[in-house]
């Protein structure tokens, strides 16, 4: 059994967000302007949150309005319960199942890995209605517009985020077999350089990065490569290019692995480079044991078995 609250010390919290807005924005118009009140009924928040706390808040500097040392203690905490309250509600949304689970992918992983797998989903669980977006560029997860993504992350995530991973990073390189003639069995890096190589700009890793990780001693400009790079916006389309036999793509992840099984692709230098970086799900923690979310990341992380 839970203990009770003591809701005897709590805040008058219909002036939280007017000391939140307030504070964040430094001046009293502003925030009243932007929560749709007048600026006596700020002024009157403040002043009744003042009262409950027994501190003064805001002092004036001019026409803005500054946190005192108790003002500074105290906004984190508002902003944190606020944050706390909206994430709640969000995640109580999620339970009307009229509303489809958003969910936020890349083109490439869209594509090449989710799409060829999804209609097993809808198969398993015909309850569960996902609206998928794809994204071309930014490896964010959109947290205002997704519930659950599947991105690349090569630092740590917001504490307020739920973690999944799916597989690792492995970055190696793709070509047509046809492109290759003579493998003894791979193909010397230096003579990767000569073929035409694919970047995708958007992507946070390159060839220079590639190539200067398995040997340092290997040219790292741009400018020193002898046949120069294409350069295209999703490596779904660097791929197919590969596929047609027109340059060499550079891979991170699970997506040539079907084009690879069946001959259509190979790995020229038969060199794979880990990084630090890896594949997973992300949601808000709030929302990862739903029923829905928790279904969902369950079939996705099998997927990978």
């Amino acid at each position: 059994m839970l203990t009770p609250l003591p809701l005897n010390k709590l805040p008058p919290l219909s002036s939280l967000r007017g000391f939140e807005a307030a504070a964040r924005l430094q001046n009293l118009r502003a925030a009243a302007e932007e929560l749709h009140l007048t600026h006596p009924a700020i002024a009157n928040q403040i002043q009744r949150l003042e009262e409950s706390l027994g501190v003064k808040l805001f002092e004036r500097q001019g026409r803005h309005v500054v946190l005192t040392e108790a003002g500074h203690r105290f906004y984190p905490h508002v902003r944190e319960a606020i944050s706390t309250l909206i994430n709640g509600a969000e995640a109580a949304r999620q339970l009307h199942h009229a509303d489809p689970l958003r969910m936020q992918v890349y083109v490439t992983t869209s594509i090449r890995w989710l799409a060829p797998r999804l209609v097993h989903f809808y198969e398993s669980h015909p309850d569960v209605e996902l609206q998928v977006m794809t994204y071309s560029v930014g490896w964010e997860f959109d947290e205002a517009n997704a519930d659950i993504a599947i991105i690349y992350r090569d630092k740590p995530l917001p504490s307020h985020l739920h973690w999944v991973p799916l597989f690792p990073s492995q970055i190696f390189p793709v070509c047509s077999p046809d492109m290759v003639k003579a493998l003894a069995p791979s193909l010397p890096l230096e003579e990767l350089m000569n073929y035409p190589l694919i970047e995708v700009y958007t992507e946070s890793w390159s060839w220079e990065s590639w190539f200067s990780a398995l040997s340092p001693s290997l040219p790292t400009y741009e400018s020193d490569f002898p046949r120069g790079k294409i350069v295209v916006d999703t490596l779904a389309a660097a791929l197919e290019m590969a596929e047609r036999g027109e340059g060499v793509a550079l891979v991170n992840g699970p997506f040539a692995d079907d084009a690879l099984a069946e001959g259509r692709l190979i790995n020229p230098a038969n060199q794979v480079n880990e990084s630090q970086g890896e594949w997973g799900i992300v949601c808000h923690k709030d929302i990862a044991f739903n029923r829905r979310t928790s279904s969902l990341i369950s079939w996705l992380a099998s997927q990978t078995s």
